[in-house]
């Protein structure tokens, strides 16, 4: 499902973006729009996120199951010259990882099917900081690179939940840093501006909270367990 998602965004952004380089049209829509030194607006978008284990032992690698979430979020935009923007792009981004353990990490202890699963939802809000590098306007789009830091607090963590996975419950931490770099093209239709973007998401710190017993099948082997994703977001300025 990401590979198709991720196939048909790069066709619209380069069909979009040869029609409009090779066309003889040269009437600019929203001429003045990148003069203004601030500028607002909102994205919507999906998000497709994975889990990157390191492990202490040399064991089976722990699977990880992503689904497609959604994408949610406001933008502010402060023009520093003709081609940097510093930008700001707070969001809601929903998603769901199902972890699926092989029955190595249980010899010699008593399970079912169900140990051997666990669901991790997801509800982050993420508060990047972003510098955008673009390139001279072409006609009526602009290709650009995106790149900054993020902070983000998984509003479904239950880092402070007693209970563990020997109750079935997988914990993750509340607070998360993040790196983001990412493409996109601007597009200037006659009333406003339109973006289709895709971005790379990579954690900076550990997200996995351990277990009690230090010998927990779970998360005994886990060395550290960072969260990764990319993102398919459609902005309206």
């Amino acid at each position: 499902m990401k590979k198709i998602l991720f196939a048909l965004t790069l066709l619209i952004i380069t069909q979009s973006a040869s029609a409009q380089l090779f066309s003889k049209e040269k009437i600019k829509n929203n001429e003045n729009f990148d003069k203004a030194r601030l500028s607002w607006g909102f994205f919507l978008g999906l998000n497709n996120y994975d889990f990157q284990f390191t492990y202490k032992q040399d064991l089976e690698d722990i699977l990880v199951e992503t689904t497609s979430g959604f994408n949610v979020g406001l933008i502010s935009d402060l023009r520093l010259n003709e081609y940097l923007n510093l930008r700001f792009e707070p969001g809601l981004f929903i998603t769901q990882r199902n972890i699926q353990y092989s029955e190595s990490y249980f010899n010699g202890i008593e399970h079912n099917d169900s140990d051997l699963l666990r669901e991790v939802k997801s509800t982050y809000v993420h508060f990047p900081l972003l510098l955008k590098v673009s390139t001279k306007r072409f006609n009526n789009f602009k290709p650009f690179i995106v790149g900054g830091f993020s902070t983000a607090l998984n509003l479904s963590s239950n880092q402070e939940n007693p209970d563990d996975n020997s109750v079935g419950q997988f914990r993750t931490k509340k607070n998360m840093v993040f790196y983001e770099l990412g493409f996109g093209i601007d597009f200037y239709l006659y009333w406003f501006k339109f973006t289709p973007s895709i971005r790379g998401v990579f954690a900076l710190n550990d997200e996995i909270v351990k277990d009690v017993d230090p010998n927990s099948p779970w998360t005994s082997n886990v060395n550290t367990m960072k969260t990764r994703g990319f993102f398919i977001n459609f902005t309206f300025q």
